[in-house]
């Protein structure tokens, strides 16, 4: 029997045309022929032309997940082999592999898939029911390639907890992938020791895509004072304070995170000059201002504020004021790092109200750079969902 055949209706897949690779509930014609929840289906246009082939999820608003835009492509070991092969070369001529993200879901053309690589363990997020049933082949065919590169994988976890699963009729599950380990992983980013909890921590364990961002403060941070909002495991301070700071002070309203940051200070040995409060950082920046707390770089990283659309107009509001009130603590000619980790909160927005945050207490910004995630997290054009993190780097001057 034959795979079955999804057709457009005519004038949709507008996505698909453009280089995307979603296709929503509202754009089908029809279905002709038998498939059931996560098998492969061909996508026809409205006028039979081929399209390629893709995950079907009748439970999703996305329905379709494409893989190939080949329509005689096998889907088989051989070709996640292809795409797993495509996706290691390309983090080998682009990033330090020794930790790093090995696939980004539709960036790297395995839809729904994340694979984050810390030293010498795998994390696994499937997000998406198609590329769920493949999990446990697509982890084997990822360590023989490693294993040809001379890197051997101890042991495989899967964090597929996200919420995100349920939108795709899929229950949240977490575990071990093999054998056991301990899931407390030492690495070394820019220098930097981190203990990673790939079993508790937040998404994966760690936030892989600001590794060069981190880089980019640490030449501010010599003899400075400063400040690193929404810490988590301390990233940022800690990379302030190898750089030379004077002291750093990170704040995170998660005290598992705060313990976490606090064993990463003394892995580093900066307990002295890098500390950390489990504090809600919307409260404590006011009262660090009526204090009369200056510092010389502040730092803002925040988790994503909007995961949709329709909750756009508050995540505005809330940049807004973590913005303002982040100025308010930067000593005249001092600087700020501030970024948004939400896909909807689009560059142009996010400079616009973080333009309206300094109008509003009466700041100048210098712009030093613009940013964005760390290349293993690619940014395939026409696929926007790929491009969330935005980092700009300021030096903040009272107006005169």
């Amino acid at each position: 029997m034959g795979q079955a055949i999804v057709t457009l209706k005519k004038g949709e897949g507008r996505t698909l045309k453009n280089g995307g690779l979603w296709v929503y509930d509202n754009e089908i014609a029809s279905i002709v022929g038998h498939c059931e929840a996560g098998d492969v289906v061909v996508v026809h246009d409205f006028d039979g032309y081929p399209m390629g082939q893709g995950f079907l999820n009748p439970h999703s608003k996305i329905r379709i997940r494409l893989l190939t835009r080949k329509v005689d492509q096998e889907i088989d070991g051989a070709f996640f082999q292809m795409r797993l092969e495509n996706a290691w070369d390309y983090r080998k001529k682009t990033v330090d592999t020794s930790s790093c993200r090995i696939v980004f879901g539709e960036a790297d053309f395995l839809p729904g898939l994340v694979i984050d690589k810390f030293g010498d363990v795998l994390v696994v997020q499937s997000l998406a029911l198609g590329i769920d049933r493949y999990k446990g082949e697509v982890v084997a065919i990822l360590k023989e390639i490693l294993a040809r590169d001379g890197i051997g994988i101890r042991g495989v976890y899967e964090r597929s907890d996200a919420k995100v699963r349920k939108q795709e009729g899929m229950e949240c599950v977490s575990g071990f992938i093999g054998e056991g380990f301990d899931t407390d992983v030492e690495i070394v980013e820019n220098g930097v020791k981190y203990y990673v909890d790939v079993k508790e921590g937040q998404k994966t364990g760690f936030f892989l895509d600001q590794k060069y961002n981190r880089q980019a403060i640490r030449k501010l941070c010599k003899d400075a004072r400063v400040l690193d909002c929404f810490t988590h495991t301390g990233s940022f301070a800690l990379n302030a304070g190898q750089a030379g700071a004077a002291s750093v002070l990170g704040l995170d309203a998660s005290e598992l995170a705060v313990e976490q940051a606090r064993k990463n200070a003394a892995l580093n040995g900066l307990s002295d000059r890098v500390s950390f409060a489990c504090e809600d950082v919307f409260e404590k920046l006011p009262e660090l201002e009526r204090q009369g707390e200056r510092f010389d770089v502040v730092i803002l990283d925040p988790p994503a504020f909007t995961k949709s659309r329709n909750s756009i107009k508050n995540a505005v509001k809330g940049y807004r004021e973590i913005n303002m009130r982040g100025m308010k603590l930067v000593r005249d000619g001092g600087y700020l790092a501030t970024c948004s980790c939400s896909h909807f909160m689009d560059q142009e927005l996010f400079a616009k109200t973080i333009a309206q945050a300094a109008k509003s207490v009466h700041r100048r910004l210098r712009q030093v750079e613009f940013r964005t995630q760390a290349p293993d997290h690619p940014i395939l054009w026409a696929a926007g969902e790929s491009y969330y993190l935005k980092f700009y780097i300021f030096q903040v001057v009272e107006e005169r």
